[in-house]
């Protein structure tokens, strides 16, 4: 008996030494390298130059392609010459559709195409992204007030389709009316013409157009009423008590402006001395304001006003009469003043930097056309 309990014991000191080694941790080994080559994910395409980078700069700026190398190319087939935002990726298509398809989800990108390329076509399309990247980033030469009218409104419709393009609600899955050129075209004339007409910083004018509704035609604060002490025409009541009535006081449009401020601002315009006689005909809005019909360029002449009457208010503080615009002159919201000033400095640069090219395209100077046109 001693014998056969010897020899279990010996048994299972061995198997238990045996176990340790055979199960001891161990160091797994490295993923093998993914095979030669790249993978080069076409995710957006424009044919033209200006807004091709600005969404450029955008895409790059996205968490869902944060490491992920973005670049900026031109492609110039016979019949369709065209500006194309290429992300670029090891040979790993599984790591590539992650990224890919994730950015369809967020709504980032609509779709994307892919394929194989060697270095070569790789390195071809990082030299053209870099000559982009410089050229918009030349030394500004000229301020915003020292650009002509047209030189303006070339760079200013492509800002705001772009802005209108990029707004967070699309992201959202939220329905809005994506501004098309022509309106776009449209909204930048009106608004140079507002700025000029009533004195007002553009840059600070295009700052409170892209915090209010990025440039687009949506209504705003849904179901916001106020009291007041008696209806007045056009009033929509929701309810009266205590002698006083309370009216439904939502935003329109583009500037975001609520019924009262435009009732209010109206008035002001009726009485204004200023020659109404220099703005184009579509910018004068009609004696007789109906609130719940008011066309998106006259609300933009409204916005110009009001604007200049608090800037005036505020002997020319400018952050001050952006902070009431939204918060009123008696509590001038300054968090957003601050965003008017960023999105104002954003515009600006923007505007300055692509002028420094005196309106010549990228792709016409001599520095793209040595790195040469993709294929």
């Amino acid at each position: 008996m001693r014998w056969f309990l010897a020899v279990v014991a010996v048994g299972a000191l061995a198997l238990g030494v045996w176990g340790a080694g055979y199960y001891r941790r161990r160091e797994l080994p490295p993923p093998p390298p993914p095979p030669p080559g790249f993978i080069l994910a076409e995710v957006a395409r424009f044919d033209d130059e200006m807004f091709a980078y600005l969404m450029f700069d955008h895409l790059r700026g996205r968490i869902g392609f944060r490491d992920v190398e973005l670049l900026l190319t031109y492609e110039s087939p016979r019949d369709d010459p065209h500006y194309a935002v290429v992300a670029v990726f090891p040979n790993d298509p599984a790591r590539a559709q992650d990224v890919l398809w994730y950015n369809v989800a967020l709504r980032e990108i609509a779709g994307f195409e892919w394929r194989l390329a060697d270095l070569a076509a790789v390195a071809h399309r990082r030299k053209q992204s870099a000559v982009f990247q410089a050229a918009y980033a030349f030394p500004v030469k000229r301020g915003l007030d020292q650009l002509s009218r047209a030189e303006k409104e070339e760079i200013l419709r492509r800002f705001v389709r772009f802005k209108s393009k990029t707004d967070p609600r699309i992201r959202l899955g939220q329905p809005v009316p994506v501004l098309s050129r022509e309106e776009a075209s449209q909204i930048a004339a009106d608004i140079l013409e507002v700025a000029d007409f009533f004195g007002i910083p553009l840059d600070f004018f295009l700052g409170i157009g892209a915090m209010e509704n990025n440039f687009m035609d949506v209504k705003g604060d849904i179901g916001h009423a106020v009291w007041k002490r008696r209806a007045s025409k056009g009033d929509i009541v929701l309810r009266r008590a205590g002698g006083r009535v309370l009216v439904l006081n939502e935003s329109s449009g583009a500037w975001q402006i609520t019924r009262e401020t435009l009732r209010l601002t109206h008035r002001m315009y009726l009485k204004d001395k200023r020659d109404y006689s220099l703005l184009p005909a579509r910018l004068r809005p009609p004696r007789e304001i109906n609130l719940d019909e008011v066309k998106p360029e006259h609300l933009t002449t409204y916005a110009g006003l009001l604007f200049r009457d608090l800037i005036d208010r505020f002997d020319g503080d400018i952050t001050l009469a952006a902070g009431a615009y939204n918060g009123g002159p008696g509590r001038p919201n300054l968090r957003y003043a601050e965003g008017v000033e960023r999105a104002a400095a954003h515009a600006r640069t923007i505007m300055e930097q692509v002028a420094a090219l005196y309106g010549r395209r990228v792709v016409e100077t001599p520095f793209i056309t040595a790195v040469g046109a993709g294929s």
